[in-house]
């Protein structure tokens, strides 16, 4: 029997090393703390944040929900580009980057 994890079920965007996620973590425009929701709140928050930015801004949003670090990123695709970081334990961080 074989062990499953959510990254073989799930599309993630391109993911970043620790020290990049932390140094767009402290310059990020807005943070979003999802902990604890569910789909599809992540990206209603997310789309309406997005209204507010300009072009290079950057939206942080952390999740402990795993979907929504491939629902998020597809939600405002046209809006922006996206990345995850994973902590390891769990959290995750989603950068999205305002097109």
């Amino acid at each position: 029997m074989s062990n499953a994890s959510w990254d073989d079920v799930v599309d993630l965007p391109d993911e970043l090393d620790d020290d990049t996620a932390e140094q767009l973590y402290e310059g990020a425009d807005e943070v979003q703390d999802m902990t604890g929701e569910v789909c599809p709140y992540p990206q209603v928050e997310a789309k309406k944040a997005m209204q507010g930015l300009e072009a290079g801004d950057v939206l942080v949003q952390e999740t402990d929900h795993v979907p929504s670090t491939e629902n998020v990123p597809k939600a405002v695709s046209e809006l922006a580009d996206a990345k995850v970081w994973k902590s390891g334990d769990g959290r995750y961080r989603i950068f999205l980057s305002r097109k």
